[in-house]
């Protein structure tokens, strides 16, 4: 089991300069892999062109990372308690790395897209392995929730990054935006070498994960979750084509226009816990599936309205979900199982996150090739949508302590 060594060691609320060092370093995994979703958005059109690609092909790009992605998370604790959670952060951060060179320098359109899909799979290893890793670290529950707090913030804060990012390195070359990721991942990789404890011994084996498929607040936290990527990713990837090749935009500029959409969840991260605490998260998590659904209703309804009066209110309503339920969903599936549960728990609710994103983009992509125009595509998102409130608003009849403002 992996304990903190003994120069780890902390007084109750005590901050030391490496406490802080470890944390920052792993939360900026959690930089680097928003940023490698949505510095890849942004240059879809522009890596279409150059590579003479359908829109179908492209959208793999993004749909191979979020497939690569929920393919490991149920198996990654898993290989954690087999090779030790340094081991294999370590391995994936490499992976990582190298996956990014061979992507900057790819040409063959499955090649590119298979980079993509390794990617996903050390992000999945990653992310929730540095969770881990935190949650060992800093045991005490006010630290643990402040630690956890600041790795949050760090993710949500990684996508405007690479939205920003992304603009300007297309100024220069579409593939500057798969190799940005390398240094950036071989620098964390050198200061975790440094930093993160050793294992003494392998950990406990993973608990089963088939008894949590009968867990019935578990299962509808997760389709929720799983509606509300799925849509959001969709809803991107649609407006990022339109505003690119209809419009005539700029990248930088087309990035700039979707930042109602994330902006606001990285300012207001550290303010979540205490809203969850007010409202419960029923209610939040019902709030957030009917904001995004009131912004696809709305692009729906005017598919071609200028930016000012259709995309601008319709994103900031997808950004007010993510604002209201994001806390609230982790919550939620975290409070659905007991505590022993929670290691197999945790990454089935993330695998699901990541597969809404799997069918709806390879969908969106064939509504917008074969249907008139953008409206088939759209009603989609807004029935997934609808869907997704649904979920939120069934079995509400609950006296689970998380549901209590």
């Amino acid at each position: 089991m992996t304990t903190a060594p003994a120069h780890l060691a902390r007084r109750e609320g005590s901050w030391s300069l490496r406490d802080w060092a470890v944390l920052l370093t792993l939360s900026a995994n959690m930089i680097l892999d928003a940023i490698e979703v949505s510095i890849v958005l942004v240059a879809l059109p522009t890596i279409r062109a150059d590579l003479g690609l359908s829109l179908w092909t492209v959208q793999w790009l993004m749909s191979g990372f979020a497939l690569g992605f929920a393919a490991l998370l149920i198996a990654g604790p898993r290989l954690t308690a087999r090779w030790g959670r340094r081991r294999v952060y370590l391995a994936a951060m490499l992976g990582f790395a190298a996956a990014s060179v061979a992507g900057s320098l790819a040409d063959a359109p499955a090649l590119l897209i298979a980079t993509r899909v390794v990617k996903g799979l050390c992000a999945a290893l990653t992310a929730p392995t540095g969770l881990a890793i935190i949650a060992t670290l800093f045991p005490e529950e006010r630290r643990a929730r402040r630690a956890v707090s600041v790795y949050s913030l760090f993710g949500a804060a990684g996508f405007t990054a690479g939205l920003l990012l992304s603009g300007l390195l297309l100024q220069v070359s579409w593939r500057g935006t798969f190799l940005f990721p390398a240094p950036l991942a071989l620098a964390l990789l050198l200061v975790a070498l440094r930093l993160i404890p050793r294992d003494r011994g392998t950990g406990p084996p993973a608990r089963p994960v088939a008894p949590l498929l009968r867990n019935g607040p578990l299962l509808r936290t997760a389709l929720c979750a799983a509606t509300l990527n799925g849509t959001y990713h969709s809803l991107l990837f649609l407006i990022t084509f339109r505003t690119q090749e209809e419009l005539g935009w700029a990248p930088w500029r087309s990035a700039l226009a979707l930042l109602p959409a994330c902006l606001p969840l990285a300012v207001t991260v550290p303010f979540a816990a205490p809203m969850v605490a007010r409202w419960g998260t029923r209610r939040l998590i019902a709030l957030g599936a009917a904001a995004p659904l009131a912004g696809q209703a709305l692009s729906l309804w005017r598919p071609r309205a200028g930016y000012a009066t259709g995309t601008l209110p319709a994103l900031a309503l997808v950004g007010a979900g993510f604002v209201l339920s994001f806390a609230a969903l982790n919550m939620r599936a975290a409070d659905a199982v007991p505590p022993v549960d929670r290691p197999a728990a945790v990454p089935l609710y993330q695998t699901a996150v990541q597969l809404g994103a799997v069918p709806m983009l390879p969908l969106t992509a064939w509504l917008l090739t074969t249907g008139d125009g953008y409206r088939p595509a759209l009603a989609l998102i807004t029935a997934v949508g609808a869907v997704g409130l649904l979920t939120a608003t069934a079995g509400t009849r609950t006296t689970d302590r998380e549901d209590q403002p």
